[in-house]
């Protein structure tokens, strides 16, 4: 059986987007390596990184060449309440995502009961690709996957689309 090339990189993926970039966040708790001073600094005393700070250095002038090419990048987080303290940090930082033109929606996970979701956070690319953010039990980071079987799209397309509607703009989602 011939090994299936790896996920395309954040950058090859943006890059590749002419009309949109959707993100959907599922999870309550990342353990992502590269966050862990950011995050235990937000723990002390409440800081976040600044835009240009190296925690940002890769993420924020990436989206801002793909939005200044006219390509939404959206983001919709499902989350439990109360939150966790990773979603706090979450909701202190997003204010950078916001001003980079990224568009971030929150929606309580008791209103997504009924909505059809895929079981891992994914991007998806123009209704086109999807890559598969995974994720260990307690939240490190895995190798990412990804598919353009149409299936797998049709499903995250409407998955996206059914949880940013019933989503609240970050601007108005108080933790």
């Amino acid at each position: 059986m011939p090994q299936r090339p790896p996920a395309p990189s954040f950058e090859a993926l943006l890059d590749s987007a002419q009309a949109h970039a959707l993100h959907l966040e599922l999870r309550d708790v990342y353990a992502v390596g590269e966050e862990r001073e950011v995050y235990d600094a937000f723990l002390r005393d409440g800081s976040v990184p600044a835009d240009d700070s190296e925690y940002w250095s890769g993420w924020l002038p990436l989206v801002e060449r793909t939005v200044a090419r006219g390509v939404k990048v959206r983001r919709a987080r499902i989350v439990s309440e109360p939150v966790t303290d990773y979603i706090r940090f979450e909701h202190a930082i997003t204010d950078a995502n916001l001003r980079a033109g990224e568009q971030v929606r929150w929606l309580p996970r008791r209103r997504a009961s009924t909505l059809a979701l895929p079981g891992n956070d994914f991007w998806l690319i123009d209704d086109r690709l999807v890559r598969w953010n995974l994720f260990s039990g307690d939240g490190e980071a895995l190798e990412p996957d990804h598919t353009d079987d149409p299936q797998a799209v049709k499903l995250c397309a409407e998955a996206f689309r059914s949880v940013w509607d019933l989503a609240t703009d970050h601007a108005d989602y108080r933790i």
